[in-house]
Order: structure tokens, then sequence, then C-alpha cells
């Protein structure tokens, strides 16, 4: 299943996809995230909700997702502040919706082919 997200706002009629459906949608996939039509980072979704975050330099950072009320929310190895989405459902498509922005900025969400690349630890001399 693709799932490609075009820059709709959210409209008020729209209800965020529950933590439930979202692990459904999410689990055992890796999904690329853009703005504007700029790819930025991406994301390989585990079992046990469970995450792998690149944006995109070969550099993965591990952590995990949890609900807290409607919004999705990642913490990671190296950035323990919670980061809160909000995911749409609009006519097939996920979107996301970081908490704070306006509604008018969306983010487009598309299924991956393969998982991300992570390099190992940086070392050298």
């Amino acid at each position: 299943m693709l799932f490609v997200c075009a820059a709709f706002p959210v409209q008020a009629a729209d209800t965020p996809v529950s933590p439930a459906e979202f692990e459904a949608l999410v689990q055992g996939k890796t999904l690329s995230y853009s703005a504007n039509g700029v790819q930025y980072g991406a994301e390989d979704y585990y079992g046990n909700r469970q995450v792998r975050w690149s944006f995109m330099d070969g550099h993965c950072s591990e952590g995990q997702w949890f609900a807290q009320g409607p919004q999705i929310c990642f913490v990671y190895e190296d950035i323990k502040v919670p980061q809160c989405w909000e995911f749409f459902l609009r006519d097939g498509q996920l979107q996301a919706q970081f908490d704070g922005i306006t509604a008018a900025e969306q983010y487009e969400v598309a299924q991956m082919a393969e998982p991300l690349l992570c390099l190992g630890p940086a070392v050298g001399v």
C-alpha cells in the first residue's frame, strides 16, 4: 500500500487516526516525510511501537512512539523531548501535522520500497 499525501489543509471535520489505526497503517513499513515536495527524512516502523528515524544522511536514531490523546508522539535516543504529530487519512492518503504548526502546513507521507540505510558509527584515526 502506498501512502502519498498532497498538501491539503486539514479541515475541521477531519479526525486524526487512532493509535490502533496508526499502528496498523505503519507497522513493518518505511515511510518518508516531505514538506513542500522536498523529502527531509524517513522512518522504519517495527513491532512494539519501535522506530528508527533518519534525516536521509546515513545517521539513524532509534526510538519509540506512544499515544498522547489524539497525537502520536516520538522520542529518540538522541532527542528525549517528545515530537508529537496528528495523522489523518484523507481519500486513502496519510497526512501528518506537527504539533503547534498551522493546519495549512501539512507533511507528505509516502511508503518507501526499502528500509533505511544506516551507516555505522564514525571511526577514524
